[in-house]
């Protein structure tokens, strides 16, 4: 059986742009909020594999705003279906010095048999 590993990572262009003072708190995704993608047929006929990295804008409301790939598995079909399974899924919001505010977050998610 396939086991896929997910992780979380704060996107940290914005912490260093943020200045030294400033308590930074990432956004975090609320995991029993969505379902793992699911592996696409034609992917597990080819036996594609590969680690997808997507970074998405959350809003202070926790929901994802905007999406990317910001590095391919290699597979366009496997890249697909991770950000359509978590463009779903509800974010504890980002916070900065206290206050919640819209912010991205990178999401690595591994496909392996």
């Amino acid at each position: 059986m396939r086991s896929q590993i997910i992780k979380f990572s704060a996107v940290l262009g914005f912490l260093l742009s943020v200045g030294a003072n400033a308590a930074v708190v990432s956004p975090v995704m609320d995991t029993k909020s969505c379902e793992l993608p699911k592996y696409p047929k034609a992917s597990l006929m080819n036996e594609e594999t590969g680690t997808v990295t997507m970074a998405f804008l959350i809003g202070t409301d926790g929901k994802v705003m905007e999406s990317k790939i910001d590095t391919s598995s290699g597979s366009k079909s496997l890249d697909k279906a991770a950000m359509a399974a978590f463009q779903l899924c509800k974010f504890k919001p980002g916070s900065k010095d206290g206050k919640v505010e819209q912010m991205w977050v990178k999401v690595d998610y591994v496909w392996k048999f």
